[in-house]
């Protein structure tokens, strides 16, 4: 990848949705796909203007289990020799700045900050080797879990349900190109308190092998997410607590649950 780092971003302005690349606090405004050959149209948007957006809208969200070295020791937890997976719906996703309601039944909602990467180009049983050439960059992604409901039957754990709610996948706010995840660390801050501190460098599988084995059988269209993991630190979220997932590079993800 080039060691430009680009950030890309999605909006609402004047109800219209739109995208361009963040430059500071100005929107350079693109029109097509951006995964195919995005094109300037020569406007310019100050950020503070416009209503954040989704930076992509996903076929799929993979969120992977039992990914960082610090967790599975902590939890006593064997390597997996494959990736442990769900994959969460699109009523899950929302951007940052969105209040996301934490519904009754769900019990108390807890916060996971990860790392996501963002497929660029259409993937299907692709290698290690080449796996990068199908990563298009990466995001801030909070994999919200509804832990009344993850065990509620004692027959099924309910993986898909517990972390399907509206809202409970809230990713962004930008996707950026040209870095290296291998040096990035991810923070995640519940009013302001910092809970979880951890680097990707910490991954059982990392990126390349990610995207690689995740191929096999199933095809990772672009704009695919693929949520890495989360490490120790995870934990409940306070009825009208604001919730930060921040990487340097990135940016911050920022969402209120009510």
């Amino acid at each position: 990848m080039s060691a430009t780092v680009t950030r890309w971003i999605g909006f609402r302005h004047d109800g219209a949705a739109g995208f361009g690349r963040l430059d500071g606090e100005t929107i350079t405004v693109f029109e097509g796909d951006l995964f195919g050959a995005p094109t300037e149209t020569g406007r310019t948007l100050p950020l503070a203007e416009v209503t954040l957006d989704l930076p992509c809208r996903p076929s799929k969200l993979i969120a992977l289990w039992n990914n960082f070295g610090a967790l599975a020791e902590k939890l006593e937890l064997s390597r997996p020799e494959a990736p442990l997976f769900l994959i969460k719906p699109a009523n899950t996703y929302r951007p940052s700045g969105a209040t996301i309601p934490v519904p009754e039944a769900s019990g108390r909602a807890l916060y996971e900050g990860e790392l996501a990467i963002v497929i660029g180009k259409a993937a299907r049983d692709v290698s290690e080797a080449e796996a990068m050439d199908h990563v298009f960059g990466f995001t801030c992604i909070n994999d919200v879990t509804s832990a009344a409901i993850l065990k509620a039957d004692a027959s099924f754990t309910q993986w898909a349900r517990a972390k399907g709610l509206d809202g409970f996948g809230p990713f962004g706010p930008v996707v950026a190109t040209g870095l290296d995840p291998e040096t990035l660390t991810v923070r995640t801050l519940v009013n302001g308190r910092e809970r979880q501190n951890f680097p990707i460098s910490d991954m059982l599988m990392p990126v390349a092998r990610l995207v690689s084995l995740l191929s096999q059988g199933m095809t990772l269209e672009p704009g695919d997410l693929i949520a890495c993991g989360t490490s120790v630190g995870s934990g409940p979220i306070p009825k009208g607590a604001t919730v930060e997932v921040v990487i340097d590079g990135i940016g911050t993800l920022t969402n209120r649950f009510d």
